[in-house]
């Protein structure tokens, strides 16, 4: 395959244009920025290393994107990411973290050690795309744009860590704090944010987090939308459609109650949805059914209306299991909440120094930051544990996510890991050039509140 060229190295090298003061007066106005914030990443980003590594990230770009392709074709379905993650543990030692490796959940996992006695930041994006096995993952390059089921969500963040560490190592940078490099799994469907869920419970003393994921860098995910999902199982004796008629029905209260949740109405502030994805049961038509199914999505940006919504939906369920109970002789029917998805409710707010760092990278570079957002993404988890999390895109252009037409175009997506290594570089600190941004959780000292 061939690939297009890119436009000569035009990354502006003057220190001075990365001062807040001068920024973007969009990001200014959506995130404030604290004066303590702004003077250590203007130290960070005015480091001619820095200035060289992201130099170099655009000069690398097209082997980037290269990068980027072949693991799209490599398959990731949900739960069957091992494929992937063996080859992404390859790739972060052949970058310089010799010592990566997989766990038991199937991250790929790398850590660069800073100085020592630093606090710990955790960079990832995810191994796993939403397509069955079957999928043809095949990179088609058409009119400029690359075609392939989950090139940019999310194998173009597994592309910018590459490229992250890479200009890391190159430049030389020892930072204070450790930094945790993560492909992990789990993140799409029913992977219920396994793999970051394992991330933190095996490394407790992480004290910030980013996941890269997606593409079009504008906006930062500084909340997380909470979801509960659920299969409804009902079940009874069953019987012939003819010779046991009076006799309740799985699927008869199964309908009920899904006509029951079909009526509810959910606030529109915060905002709360459900719906009744999938539906399953019965044995043939001339039977009543003994058993039947359907699995739930339950979402809200508020914790305590994400609750009292899954209490409304189960006591709707309960409610039609009596009703079809009552309704005939024989009536036998129960139901049990399998629970299949827990993402919590998060946030992260903009007084935090990794939301006002997020935004100084923006500005610095250019990019206009048009929104503050609420998703569902790996960052839920550490919202949720109260750890300073966010989610930013990858760079560059596309669209289709989630359909067999997903694209990718690499229109200055050199900015995605420039953008992430700025932000990890200024949490992370500079050994002899600034201190970390990122608050050392298990000291609980802040240098932030000395300064």
């Amino acid at each position: 395959m061939k690939f297009p060229c890119k436009p000569s190295l035009t990354l502006n090298l003057i220190p001075l244009l990365f001062l807040p003061v001068l920024g973007n007066a969009q990001s200014q106005s959506l995130v404030p920025i604290d004066a303590p914030v702004a003077e250590r990443f203007a130290a960070v980003s005015a480091d001619p290393r820095v200035q060289s590594a992201l130099a170099d990230i655009e000069a690398r770009e097209d082997e980037t994107v290269r990068e980027q392709i072949r693991m799209t074709e490599i398959p990731a379905p949900p739960f069957m990411e091992e494929e992937r993650a063996a080859y992404y543990v390859e790739q972060l030692r052949a970058r310089g973290l010799n010592d990566a490796y997989i766990d038991s959940e199937g991250n790929a996992i790398g850590i660069r050690r800073g100085s020592g006695n630093g606090p710990t930041f955790l960079i990832a994006a995810h191994l796993d795309t939403v397509f069955p096995p079957e999928t043809d993952v095949t990179v088609e390059l058409r009119g400029g744009r690359y075609y392939a089921p989950g090139i940019g969500d999310d194998t173009r963040g597994l592309a910018v860590l590459l490229s992250v560490i890479e200009a890391l190592e190159n430049s030389g940078i020892d930072t204070v704090a450790d930094i945790i490099f993560a492909g992990n799994v789990g993140e799409e469907g029913r992977g219920d944010l396994r793999g970051v869920k394992a991330l933190f419970r095996d490394f407790p003393e992480i004290d910030g987090f980013v996941s890269v994921d997606g593409v079009r860098l504008r906006r930062i995910t500084t909340a997380g939308t909470g979801s509960r999902r659920f299969e409804f199982q009902f079940s009874g004796p069953g019987g012939h459609s003819f010779g046991a008629f009076g006799m309740a029905s799985a699927i008869h209260a199964m309908g009920r109650a899904i006509a029951k949740i079909g009526e509810f109405r959910t606030p529109t502030y915060p905002k709360t949805t459900f719906t009744v994805g999938t539906v399953d049961g019965g044995t043939s038509v001339n039977s009543i059914a003994a058993d039947a199914v359907f699995a739930i999505d339950m979402r809200s940006n508020d914790r305590e209306q994400l609750a009292l919504l899954e209490e409304r939906a189960k006591a709707a369920a309960l409610e039609a299991v009596a009703e079809e109970n009552a309704r005939w002789n024989n009536g036998v029917i129960s139901v049990d909440f399998q629970l299949i998805g827990d993402r919590p409710v998060g946030r992260t707010p903009t007084e935090e120094p990794l939301v006002q760092a997020a935004a100084l990278a923006f500005d610095s570079l250019g990019i206009e930051l048009q929104e503050l957002s609420t998703s569902s993404t790996d960052s839920n988890v550490p919202m949720s544990l109260g750890i300073p999390a966010i989610t930013i895109a990858g760079g560059g252009n596309g669209g289709g996510a989630h359909s067999p037409d997903e694209w990718f175009a690499p229109t200055e997506s050199w900015l995605g890991p420039q953008t992430a290594l700025l932000v990890v570089l200024a949490m992370a600190g500079i050994e002899g050039v600034s201190e970390p941004l990122l608050l050392d959780r298990e000291s609980g000292s802040d240098a932030l509140l000395s300064d």
